[in-house]
């Protein structure tokens, strides 16, 4: 007899293709993208710069090379984007914006990874003159990773959009899970993209696709983007089999999102229920569940204790860790998961 099957918790970077998107991979119609023939990648870029209101898109391998890419694109060499502390783009893409871009990072704290514009804008320095590093970029992530699927008020976003205009600095976007902040407060996608001059979107995530994220930003800006592509290495040929299972994706799983934000709220209050201090319901917005711990051992006594019951989670620091739903967890597999999480939690809690 075996056992249950695994419910896999660590990221929405773990769902698979679909049998839908797989056919649709397969009946791809393909030519060589750094010729700029092939027909999917050229729909795709299409669909996205028109869902996110810009003139043109690129398709890239990762969203860390969309980062890099849109950041490189708005701040020259030797000036600086700034963000947050917890940001993607400073605290898990190795180094790359220095070490491509050739550009510095300012960091501010934050709550979770909200925004407060004037924090942010009151640390811009447009032109710092001929001694100090001048601000040529904020950027700003949404829904915001390591602050447990945080989704920015687009008051906020509003006010950094004028205030940075104002100032003559850009914005960067790193959406990466921008769809899941679409899905949650109901905002149109082209209104997000009217508050960034790039942004970076990723299919392989909640969407399920098994490859790639999406720059958008004007047409001239993804021009010269695609020549840094190019000499990044990514250049790819006949990857119109990717780009097919993206439009899949933007077609078929974007509403279904919701399903993943009711799935995560219902993790969250099967752990309040234990306690209160490792997760607070109302600030779990959309599919990532940040559990925090009262020391390390606790918390690696309920990655532990999870693993015993065939649910993987994953530690996101000495005390946090996070539990993300995502197009592979059905409603059984979350339902499995509430109702094993209690009695794990308190295990853990008495290893404290």
């Amino acid at each position: 007899m075996t056992g249950p099957s695994v419910v896999d918790l660590r990221s929405d970077t773990l769902s698979r293709p679909t049998p839908g998107m797989r056919e649709a991979i397969a009946a791809a119609e393909v030519g060589d993208d750094v010729y700029g023939e092939d027909p999917e990648i050229n729909a795709l870029e299409a669909e996205v710069a028109a869902l996110l209101g810009h003139e043109a898109a690129l398709f890239c391998p990762t969203g860390s090379m969309s980062n890099v890419l849109g950041v490189r694109s708005l701040v020259p060499v030797g000036q600086e984007v700034l963000c947050d502390s917890m940001a993607h783009i400073v605290r898990a893409e190795l180094g790359s914006h220095a070490v491509v871009g050739q550009v510095t990072t300012r960091t501010w704290q934050s709550d979770s990874g909200r925004l407060d514009a004037d924090v942010a804008l009151g640390m811009a320095v447009p032109d710092a003159g001929a001694y100090f590093v001048s601000t040529a970029a904020i950027a700003v992530e949404d829904t915001h990773n390591f602050g447990g699927g945080t989704v920015q008020s687009v008051d906020e976003l509003r006010r950094l959009r004028a205030g940075a205009d104002a100032l003559g600095v850009k914005v960067h976007f790193d959406g990466a899970r921008l769809w899941n902040a679409h899905v949650a407060t109901g905002l149109p996608l082209a209104e997000y993209g009217a508050l960034a001059d790039t942004i970076s979107v990723c299919l392989s995530k909640g969407l399920g696709a098994p490859v790639g994220s999406v720059l958008v930003s004007s047409a001239e800006r993804i021009a010269e983007a695609r020549v840094w592509r190019k000499r990044l290495g990514g250049g790819m040929r006949q990857a119109g089999i990717l780009a097919a299972a993206g439009r899949y994706a933007l077609k078929h799983h974007i509403a279904r999102l919701a399903d993943d934000h009711a799935r995560a709220q219902q993790l969250a209050v099967a752990l309040a229920g234990v306690d209160g201090s490792i997760i607070e319901p109302d600030r779990v917005r959309t599919n990532i569940v940040a559990s925090t711990w009262p020391t390390a051992t606790a918390a690696q006594a309920f990655i532990a204790g999870c693993a015993a019951e065939n649910i993987r989670v994953g530690a996101v620091g000495s005390r946090v860790v996070r539990l993300v739903t995502h197009l592979d967890v059905d409603q059984a597999g979350a339902d499995r998961a509430a109702e094993a999480l209690p009695a794990i939690a308190k295990q853990a809690l008495v290893a404290s």
